[in-house]
């Protein structure tokens, strides 16, 4: 924490320019993600994802993709092997989201684990989450359960076998957009009928995919997720496996409220639905430096089309936009009000440049994430925003316009901000993370926007997907020898918040606001290099 001598100071300072110290923010008490909410309601959770942290989850298409050559697997990245050793300390986990004072917890349930071959259920999979959600309950956390979380069983699109030369089997569907697309949409929607009527009793809010259109790219676009097809120059097929996706999305859905039908929390709904999307702030740049060049402007709503609204759009109106020029060519009735509320994630700011695009017409783009920059990075407001280890700039105020495009774009639909963190070491910056986010969340609600909650990414740190484990966003560290986890500073703040439902003014003045944010101990990554002028 920061010490008694800096916050008196800092109040000294702020007092001799003659400004007032920031009100605390104060929350409402918990309500539902979707439906009435009632005046002021708020939640406080956390986040995890079941292929991210547990253990002796060998069926999963990332167990194959990440493990060693010589053991059978591909060699991709680091090998997942036990993550964080979840699954089997799940209650010692539990206990740590019971003691940070939050109200919900957003998990995901593994697909792998309850059906590791098609069509075979395994009950002992299916008792270990009701043991888990039973113990929620009798804590008083209420769960918000993903069923598609970047994962999935080897049988849907073995990643050893991504060409299918002899089409989709039992064993390998082929991955969405193939031959066996129809069938995945329909396995996907059998397993969430039978999770709504397993779980029913014990859990109303259901999440059906989890940030699509970054799952989409990754795995059917780049190849950088299994099954690992590189289909972004190839946009009919792109967009196929894109199509079958909402489909799935919209069968999980009538599924989940045709077998949900117990209201396990007494509020007279018995399964509210939605889905999370992956959010930024995307700015207008060029040569290193903001632009306001039209055709970087115009790039920027075209991201932001394909990025935050293309798909929300789909479930909602029951269109397709099939070749994401901004006009839906196909209606699909089908899919129309499929969804009850909706998630946003949001980790960084970005620039997206015109020049020399790398992504093909319509999109016509460049973003600058990674190692997609062709020299169009948008320097960081301050160099301490940078997040050294996932090469972007994390600049947690940006999501404040992004909630407020949501509120716009879609007036009535419910929000909740169900991912936002950063990976670091140092737990006074995940500390501030958390008191901005919730400064942001506090503006838009004082306006009226309906955003019913803050799920802070992640309960402990994790298995980054294709970055390994080098990225550190838990609230609790691991230490990956002994598997303890032990409580950053971030885990300290977010209790003292969640308990009171409070942003005192301490909090404000030492965490707060849109100066430098604690520098990270990894800023000589090459991603943080100041920009030349």
């Amino acid at each position: 924490m920061r010490s008694v001598k800096t916050l008196i100071m800092l109040a000294l300072v702020l007092a001799g320019c003659g400004e007032d110290p920031p009100a605390p923010l104060v929350f409402g008490s918990m309500g539902p993600l979707a439906g009435e909410a009632g005046s002021g309601s708020f939640r406080f959770g956390v986040a995890t994802a079941a292929t991210q942290i547990e253990d002796q989850n060998t069926a999963t298409d990332w167990y194959v993709w990440t493990r060693p050559v010589a053991e059978g697997g591909l060699g991709k990245g680091t090998f997942v092997g036990d993550a964080t050793r979840g699954f089997t300390k799940v209650n010692d986990d539990l206990a740590l989201v019971n003691g940070l004072g939050v109200d919900s917890y957003r998990f995901s349930i593994e697909w792998a684990r309850i059906e590791p071959v098609k069509d075979q259920i395994d009950e002992a999979a299916i008792a270990h989450y009701r043991t888990q959600l039973e113990a929620l309950k009798a804590m008083g956390i209420h769960p918000v359960i993903t069923l598609h979380h970047f994962s999935n069983p080897v049988w849907v699109g073995d990643p050893r076998e991504i060409t299918c030369p002899n089409g989709p089997s039992a064993t390998n569907l082929c991955g969405f957009g193939s031959a066996g697309g129809p069938m995945i949409i329909a396995e996907l929607a059998q397993h969430a009928g039978l999770m709504a009527q397993r779980f029913g009793d014990l859990v109303d809010e259901w999440g059906t995919l989890n940030e699509p259109l970054i799952y989409m790219l990754a795995g059917y676009g780049i190849g950088y997720f299994p099954p690992g097809k590189n289909d972004i120059l190839n946009l009919p097929a792109f967009l196929g496996a894109i199509r079958d996706y909402v489909a799935a999305h919209a069968a999980m859905y009538k599924a989940i409220k045709a077998s949900d039908t117990v209201d396990a929390d007494g509020d007279g709904v018995n399964a509210s639905v939605g889905l999370s999307m992956s959010v930024a702030s995307w700015a207008a740049a060029r040569g290193n430096m903001p632009s306001t060049h039209p055709d970087d402007l115009a790039a920027v709503d075209r991201i932001n089309y394909m990025m935050h609204y293309v798909f929300v759009d789909s479930v909602l109106n029951g269109t397709f936009d099939a070749d994401v020029d901004g006009v839906a060519e196909e209606q699909h009735p089908e899919w129309a009000n499929t969804l009850d509320w909706l998630g946003l994630q949001y980790y960084f700011r970005a620039g997206v440049s015109a020049d020399r695009p790398i992504l093909p017409a319509p999109v016509a783009l460049t973003p600058c994430i990674g190692g997609f920059d062709i020299g169009s990075c948008l320097p960081a407001k301050d160099p301490t925003y940078c997040v050294p280890r996932m090469g972007y700039e994390g600049w947690a105020n940006g999501i404040e316009d992004v909630i407020r495009a949501h509120a716009r774009r879609y007036p009535g639909l419910p929000l909740a901000v169900t991912e936002s963190g950063i990976a670091t070491e140092t737990g006074a910056r995940r500390a501030e993370t958390i008191v901005r986010v919730l400064e942001a969340i506090a503006r838009v609600r004082a306006d009226g926007i309906d955003l019913r909650g803050y799920y802070h990414w992640s309960l402990t740190d994790n298995f980054e997907w294709a970055e390994g484990y080098a990225p550190r966003f838990g609230l609790y560290t691991i230490d990956y020898a002994s598997y303890a986890r032990t409580a950053s500073e971030g885990a300290d703040v977010l209790r003292d918040i969640a308990t009171t439902r409070t942003v005192t003014t301490a909090q404000r003045e030492s965490y707060g606001g849109s100066g430098p944010m604690t520098p990270d101990p990894a800023f000589t990554d090459e991603f943080c290099t100041e920009p030349s002028p």
